[in-house]
């Protein structure tokens, strides 16, 4: 498999690397890594993922502190029920109001569990389509670059092969636009796609609590 691999790579960058050498390629690259570093709008959605995160957070504390409360009342039902002096009324009284505490509290345990593997998805899965959203959009400018230029191929020098080693060794200095990129990424009112929308858009619906 690895031999019909490199036999296919080899067929495919042959004719590319004989232009290169008349001086017919044309070669660029760019460090997407650098631009989604680099790109305001990046700094924009990690703020707003933390955001997410702290109220979560915050969410689950309010829920678990209400359950530690709940626990501490059928604590000190347990003890009025062990008191002797307690009258037999009193003691059917008390222990119902027990009961009814405990089947409370399990379903307190079930909604707490919901709602942290539920918002954790949710914040997941805003996160994932805030970086997709990111990257579609310094790819969308690093192909109007390449239009623009007319290049032949480009290289994300930021890229790592399944070895652990950079695709790409060596690059001249000339080639790279990664400063290009950055830079009309981060013009003022330049237009975005639904990236913004992306942004804009409130956090998931809370789970109802308990």
């Amino acid at each position: 498999m690895k031999k019909l691999f490199s036999t296919i790579l080899a067929l495919i960058l042959s004719s590319p690397i004989a232009g290169f050498a008349q001086g017919t390629l044309k070669i660029g690259t760019v460090d997407m890594q650098r631009a989604f570093k680099e790109y305001t709008k990046t700094k924009d959605a990690e703020t707003k993922i933390n955001d997410a995160k702290n109220a979560a957070k915050k969410e689950y504390d309010d829920r678990a502190e209400a359950y530690k409360k709940a626990l501490d009342e059928i604590n000190n039902l347990n003890k009025q029920l062990d008191a002797p002096a307690l009258s037999a009324e009193a003691k059917t009284q008390k222990a119902k109001e027990r009961d009814d505490k405990i089947a409370n509290i399990k379903n307190m345990e079930r909604e707490i569990n919901d709602f942290r593997q539920t918002r954790e998805r949710q914040l997941q899965e805003q996160a994932m389509r805030m970086r997709e959203g990111i990257v579609k959009e310094i790819t969308d400018v690093v192909m109007e670059k390449v239009k623009a230029n007319n290049m032949d191929l480009v290289f994300d020098k930021s890229g790592v092969s399944l070895n652990g080693v950079p695709v790409l060794m060596y690059s001249h200095g000339d080639v790279d636009f990664t400063n290009d990129i950055i830079t009309v990424l981060n013009k003022p009112g330049r237009p975005t796609s639904s990236l913004e929308k992306t942004l804009a858009s409130p956090s998931p619906a809370r789970p109802s609590k308990p």
